[in-house]
Parts: C-alpha cells; sequence; structure tokens
C-alpha cells in the first residue's frame, strides 16, 4: 500500500482512506454485513484511515465501524486510524439543526464516540463544520485540551475557508482539512488548497466519485430511495443529471483508452493533485472497494490529465453539491 503523510504535523496513511458515511442509511438501505466485511477487506488491503462521524446514522456508523475494527484480524487491526467527526446536530427523524462547537459540548462528543468506537483515543478528530456562533479558536482549543489528556492524537478540520484554516492553525497544530474535491468539485483549488499547503496542512479528499454520480455506475432511470442523499441533491436531479452523466461519458472514453474504469481514473486523478492529498473512498462493497484500490495502479501523465481536463473542466458540473439550506454551511463553495 502506497502511503501518505497528513501535513507537517499528522501521523502516516494509507494513499486511499475508506469513507465509512454510506454504510449507514445515508444513500438507501445498507447491508450490515457486507458493510463489516468491506471495512475488513480495506484493512487487509493495507487501508490504514477509516473516516466516520458521530452524526452518521446518529452514532449507527460508529458503532458499525467499532464492530468492525473488534472483528477484524488483530494484524490488520492494529494499524488502523480513525478520522472522526463532530458538532452536527440531529432530531429522531434524521432532520439536520445546526452545528455545536462549544468547548464542552466537543468534549462530550468525544466521550461518546470513545464508547462507541470501543477506543481508547480517537486518531483526528475534527468539527463537521463551522458554528457560526463560536470562535473556532474556541472549539480548536477545547480539541487541543483532548489532545493533551491522550484522548485524541491530532486535530482536523472539515469544510471551512481559508481565514478559518489560518486562525485554527494559530491555535493549534492542524493535521488535515477534509473537504470534498473531485473533478466536478474543484472549488477548493480557489483559495483553500493555497492556504493549507502554505501552512503545511493536508487535504482529506472526500466525494471523489461525487456519490456515485461520476463513478460510471450510474444511470438515468435509477430509483433513489426517499432516505438516500442523492434524492435531493441538485446535481442528481433533471436536467442538472443528463449534463453531469455526459461529462462521465467523455470521461468514460478517456478511462476506456486507458483500460481502467470511469471510477479509476477519476480516483487517480484526484491523487494526481499531490502528495498532500488522500482521497477517501466512499465504497460500500468489497466489489466497489477492489475497484477503487485500483486507482492506485493508474499512472496520469500530462496527456491523460490534458484529455481529462478538456472532457471535463473545473465548473463544468451542473447544480450545487448541495441542497441550498446546507450550502449556506460551508466555508467552501
Amino acid at each position: 500500500m502506497q502511503t501518505r503523510t497528513l501535513g507537517t504535523t499528522g501521523p502516516q496513511v494509507s494513499a486511499l482512506g475508506l469513507g465509512c458515511m454510506g454504510m449507514s442509511p445515508m444513500y438507501g438501505d445498507v447491508d450490515r454485513a457486507e458493510s463489516i466485511a468491506t471495512v475488513h477487506a480495506a484493512l487487509e488491503a493495507g487501508v490504514t484511515l477509516l473516516d466516520t462521524g458521530d452524526f452518521y446514522g446518529m452514532g449507527h456508523n460508529e458503532l458499525l465501524v467499532g464492530e468492525a475494527l473488534r472483528t477484524a484480524p488483530a494484524a490488520s487491526r492494529e494499524n488502523a486510524l480513525l478520522s472522526v467527526k463532530f458538532g452536527a446536530l440531529r432530531t429522531p427523524d434524521g432532520s439536520w439543526v445546526g452545528f455545536d462547537g462549544r468547548p464542552a459540548a466537543v468534549k462530550n462528543f468525544a466521550t461518546y464516540s470513545l464508547q462507541r468506537l470501543g477506543v481508547d483515543h480517537i486518531d483526528i478528530y475534527r468539527p463537521a463544520r463551522l458554528d457560526p456562533d463560536v470562535p473556532i479558536e474556541e472549539t480548536v482549543g477545547a480539541i487541543a485540551e483532548l489532545v493533551e489528556q491522550g484522548y485524541v492524537r491530532h486535530i482536523g478540520l472539515s469544510e471551512v475557508g481559508a481565514d478559518t484554516i489560518r486562525r485554527a492553525a494559530a491555535t493549534a497544530p492542524i493535521a488535515d482539512l477534509q473537504i470534498e474535491y473531485a473533478l466536478i468539485s474543484r472549488g477548493v483549488e480557489e483559495s483553500v488548497l493555497p492556504a493549507t499547503r502554505e501552512l503545511g496542512i493536508s487535504i482529506t479528499a472526500y466525494g471523489v466519485l461525487s456519490r456515485g454520480l461520476i463513478s460510471g455506475h450510474f444511470t438515468r432511470d435509477r430509483q433513489l430511495a426517499a432516505n438516500d442523499f442523492r434524492a435531493h441533491s441538485p446535481r442528481f436531479q433533471g436536467e442538472n443529471l443528463d449534463h453531469n452523466l455526459a461529462l462521465v461519458e467523455a470521461l468514460r472514453k478517456i478511462a476506456e483508452q486507458k483500460g481502467v474504469s470511469v471510477a479509476q481514473i477519476a480516483i487517480a486523478w484526484v491523487l494526481s493533485r499531490g502528495e498532500d492529498i488522500v482521497p477517501l473512498v466512499g465504497a460500500r462493497t468489497r466489489e466497489r472497494l477492489t475497484e477503487s484500490l485500483g486507482a492506485l495502479d493508474v499512472t496520469l501523465d500530462a496527456a491523460d490529465l490534458a484529455a481529462i481536463e478538456e472532457a471535463v473542466p473545473a465548473d463544468a458540473a451542473a447544480g450545487d453539491r448541495y441542497p441550498a439550506a446546507q450550502m449556506s454551511h460551508l466555508g467552501s463553495k
């Protein structure tokens, strides 16, 4: 397994991480046994970075990841690094009702995550979004106290802009910023990526296949369940979907010429952005995991990158990456 280091202060991790959110009912119904088998397969393949959040399925995802770790072979389990997001608030019906970054809440969230995951420390702990009512210095300062106490190893951020990144980094060492980065989600390149590189902070990129949209497997006639995030995502609606799937077909031609899948070339493109970028793949099955890991063997030369850029230029996607209400909480669009 290839490795990369998260920032100047963070741990060495596998070049691809496993995003576990989809193993909770965010994209429709899930198969618990297959999810756990997929985590096991990832660990056995050398994937060390597992990403979860305490609000994914209202604790469901952390419990699942905890079970997967307990039942994994000891040799692979010992290498696992847990990245955990906190702060998003939800109601019993699954609605989103804001974010809480108060220091007392940070410590409370961490306590419950440690219990659900069945571990004595969290490797990278990060607020899921910026709490508009709490200075980032206070939130990061609370995580720094957890670091001092041994409950957290490293501090991360998620979906915040350059100014917030600078303020956070002035408060405590930041290992990485988790943010959406894909061929059709390139807002990070404007001001966020220059700031993280200046400060020695890595990017853990989620959504590298845009929730399956640019995986090469999504079709126009696919029926989405009511509990599937994509049923409400602007990029999966009407003419937006038609436009975006046309981009995928343009990308497919390049992938076929190289003898790889669309998903593999899309992941390889994110890997090519720099050694400070670690893509998170949201594979929910062992089959999709195997396909994603194949991206590590794909080399993109200058001609490949130029062809990809021509097929899918920056800002080519139709529709925002989140519904309007959720876009308002993002520090980087």
